[in-house]
């Protein structure tokens, strides 16, 4: 019989549809990886191809546009906000706006032509992290932005272009995503009803079941939640209560880059290489200068993770118009087989 079950987080809503159920094998797909490295921009010397570097991780610590380096960071040649000028809010009648002001980079990361994260080593995920980590520190010294986002899609079915090359997007913003507000709001509500973290809770709460638990590491956590609104849909979490990525002790960034290896390991092997996007939610920025504004529990409220989606299915004219998402394997089926999945060890090449 069909569940609604109802995301504690946002009190969103998900139905279960049990009657459709789908198996892995239902979702298997074929990626078009056609784009060669003769043409891509993002390869090592093709550095003069793309906007000026913000920043990199080299052997040699300088800047220039040269071969030799691990992860860059360059700006988006089509961003969707850009860095120059002023907000200017203002009104038109009752209708609210403001400049598109905002910033858009790329983080390049791998000097290699690879398409798939999940066939980087692990050292390279972590000089990943580090850059992702520095680049949200230097946005949030910017006073018109209020959030930063790290995303990455991968495969043209989730927006990831025709360039088949390893990377990420960070996209600051002049105001808090709606619906990155909506986990606030859930979450500084548990908070002020019970003086305790709800995905702390949560936390203990799945680890104590493990039915829906894929993994687990030394800080952090990997499991797929109560509420999916996708097949194989999967969050991460770190065990230390924390609402700012940007804080990650270097410790935690090494497991959580291990952590991202095997389970993009584990989707590739279990669903055939699937299209998927993962995004951050950490802490909106609270700058220096009295506009904290209602996230005054923030520290102890919001706990940052990352999610997981495959983009196994589309949303149809019920989901659009109800806002209910529908999802025809339960979480429980979807981390039990990727837990039980036995992944062959790879060999990947030390880009150090």
């Amino acid at each position: 019989m069909p569940e609604l079950r109802k995301d504690p987080l946002i009190g969103r809503w998900v139905i279960i549809a049990t009657e459709r159920v789908r198996r892995p094998v239902d979702f298997l797909t074929t990626q078009d990886d056609s784009s060669v490295s003769e043409d891509c921009p993002f390869c090592e010397g093709h550095e003069a191809l793309t906007p000026k570097e913000i920043s990199a991780i080299r052997s040699e610590n300088d800047l220039t546009a040269r071969p030799g380096w691990k992860v860059r960071v360059v700006p988006s040649i089509m961003p969707l906000l850009r860095i120059e000028g002023k907000l200017n809010r203002r009104a038109k009648g009752m209708y609210d706006l403001m400049d598109g002001i905002g910033a858009h980079e790329i983080i390049v990361e791998s000097p290699h032509h690879i398409a798939n994260a999940a066939e980087l080593p692990v050292e390279q995920f972590h000089w990943v992290l580090q850059s992702v980590v520095a680049r949200m520190v230097d946005l949030e010294r910017d006073s018109r932005f209020r959030y930063a986002l790290w995303f990455k899609n991968y495969g043209s079915v989730a927006g990831a272009g025709r360039i088949a090359h390893v990377r990420s997007q960070i996209i600051a913003t002049p105001v808090t995503p709606k619906r990155v507000k909506e986990e606030l709001v859930g979450a500084r509500r548990y908070f002020e009803e019970k003086e305790r973290c709800l995905l702390c809770d949560l936390l203990i709460q799945e680890r104590e079941l493990g039915e829906r638990i894929v993994m687990e590491s030394a800080h952090m956590v990997v499991l797929c939640p109560f509420a999916s609104r996708f097949p194989f849909e999967i969050w991460i979490f770190p065990k230390r209560h924390s609402c700012d990525f940007a804080s990650i002790p270097s410790e935690e960034q090494k497991d959580l880059a291990n952590v991202l290896k095997q389970v993009l390991l584990r989707l590739k092997s279990a669903l055939n290489d699937p299209p998927y996007n993962y995004l951050l939610h950490t802490a909106p920025f609270r700058h220096h200068n009295g506009k904290v504004g209602h996230w005054k529990t923030i520290e102890a409220d919001y706990h940052w993770h990352i999610e997981l989606i495959p983009r196994l299915s589309r949303l149809a004219g019920f989901e659009w118009g109800s806002g209910f998402y529908i999802n025809p394997t339960p979480p429980e089926e979807s981390a039990k087989y990727l837990r039980e999945l036995v992944i062959e060890p790879e060999i990947t090449t030390s880009y150090a």
